[in-house]
């Protein structure tokens, strides 16, 4: 099993004649992806990348029988493509798109309150359940069909991860980059919440970073309601206050050091979550956890 998508998940690519949409689109057919369809407005009946394009997500939608999309949108043009994508009734929408507006992401997040829709992103690198499906711009050769769950704020650092567990004959259940920004769909608890229900989960890898509060949040709700194993790794311990740095959300806010690599290393491993002390012992400290639990040999893939 995974979470939010799998094999049989229909994908339209919103910005597919653009030239990323069109390169990440021929990567996901590559992997095994069920791409059906892509929407550009303007090229309704042209073809990109082999598959019908639309003029809107709506007859994308009636056309193929897509159930999710992929935005590979500019930032003045995302947060309407992602309306756009919810009105259509799809179940999975992942923004890619870094760089929207935050003001605008507040009344994305508000319209899609009470709707049957789940954004992953923005400012992310998608999902991947490994040998089924790719929705987004990861890397498909480093990651291994198995039983751990990846949740991600930083895209390179789920590369890292996911190629760290690989090589230790580790598959994954599912990878997903939840995105860097302040606001955004999917998040930490979302998500963990996701892997506790997926029999096929057996423990969970999370990656964080300054900025923010949700590692925190994570942190007591993993005390309080998870039962398989998590462990972490948190990015930015160098990051000076009042810095950005990377993502928009990686941002140390006031003097109190309000959202610190430090106060959320602290929040966890207060919650009893092991934390990888550097990005090279983060698949070592899973290896601890699962062995830990009992279930390293049910881990392996190899």
């Amino acid at each position: 099993m995974s979470i939010y998508a799998n094999k049989a998940t229909k994908i339209i690519v919103q910005g597919i004649t653009g030239e990323h949409g069109a390169f990440h689109t021929r990567q996901m057919l590559n992997y095994g992806s069920k791409v059906v369809g892509g929407v550009t407005p303007g090229k309704g009946g042209q073809t990109a990348c082999g598959l019908p394009v639309y003029n809107t997500v709506a007859s994308a939608v009636k056309d193929t029988g897509a159930n999710a999309s992929v935005i590979y949108v500019p930032p003045a043009f995302a947060a309407d493509a992602i309306y756009e994508a919810a009105d259509a009734g799809l179940e999975l929408v992942v923004c890619i798109t870094e760089g929207i507006p935050i003001m605008e992401m507040l009344c994305v997040s508000q319209y899609l309150k009470g709707k049957n829709t789940r954004l992953i992103g923005p400012n992310c690198p998608g999902i991947i359940v490994p040998d089924e499906c790719k929705i987004g711009i990861m890397p498909g050769f480093i990651h291994k069909k198995g039983h751990i769950g990846v949740v991600s704020r930083s895209g390179t650092l789920t590369y890292e991860a996911v190629a760290q567990l690989t090589e230790l004959g580790i598959g994954q259940s599912t990878a997903i980059g939840i995105g860097g920004d302040p606001v955004k769909g999917t998040g930490f608890i979302d998500t963990l919440q996701a892997f506790e229900d997926d029999p096929d989960t057996y423990a969970v890898m999370m990656i964080g970073e300054i900025g923010g509060n949700g590692e925190e949040e994570a942190a007591e709700w993993v005390k309080n309601n998870m039962t398989k194993p998590v462990t972490a790794f948190i990015a930015g311990k160098s990051a000076p206050p009042g810095r950005r740095m990377g993502h928009a959300g990686a941002i140390i806010s006031g003097k109190s050091g309000q959202g610190g690599a430090a106060q959320k290393i602290e929040a966890l491993e207060s919650c009893g979550i092991n934390v990888a002390p550097t990005p090279d012992k983060i698949g070592q400290e899973l290896v601890k956890a699962i062995k830990k639990a009992g279930i390293y040999e049910a881990c392996l893939t190899v």
